[in-house]
């Protein structure tokens, strides 16, 4: 399966009062990998679709600190479901790990609110980019 990467500066702002990047800045640096995804392979502007994060869950495995100037976020779908789409989210920084995330976004019909299925250009262009 192909994976989307994407390489994301560490900030001076990132940085708790423990030296290392906030356990919250991961979310960003996911959902800026998710943003460069959508504009990148799907052609599209995330702001302008009605798309929700439903669920987010993220392991970390060690801290990173500003010295490490940067992460790398490697993307890959896990699922393709009729509303939503589950990804998964490798953040590494010197090729080593240092957390692993899973996001599920939805749908949404923007009059009701209600999941709506996957723009078929979209799901097309997600199952050849992904080999799935």
């Amino acid at each position: 399966m192909n994976t989307y990467t994407t390489e994301i500066d560490v900030r001076f702002r990132d940085i708790d009062a423990m030296g290392h990047v906030n356990n919250a800045v991961y979310a960003t640096y996911i959902e800026q990998a998710r943003t460069e995804y959508f504009r990148d392979v799907l052609d599209a502007d995330i702001s302008s679709l009605a798309t929700v994060l439903a669920s987010m869950s993220v392991d970390f495995r060690r801290p990173v600190e500003l010295t490490d100037g940067s992460v790398t976020v490697e993307l890959a779908v896990a699922d393709l479901g009729t509303s939503s789409v589950t990804m998964t989210h490798e953040i590494r920084t010197g090729g080593e790990v240092v957390a692993e995330a899973e996001a599920t976004l939805v749908s949404l019909d923007p009059d009701s609110g209600k999941p709506v299925a996957i723009p078929d250009e979209h799901r097309s262009t997600i199952e050849s980019y992904h080999g799935i």
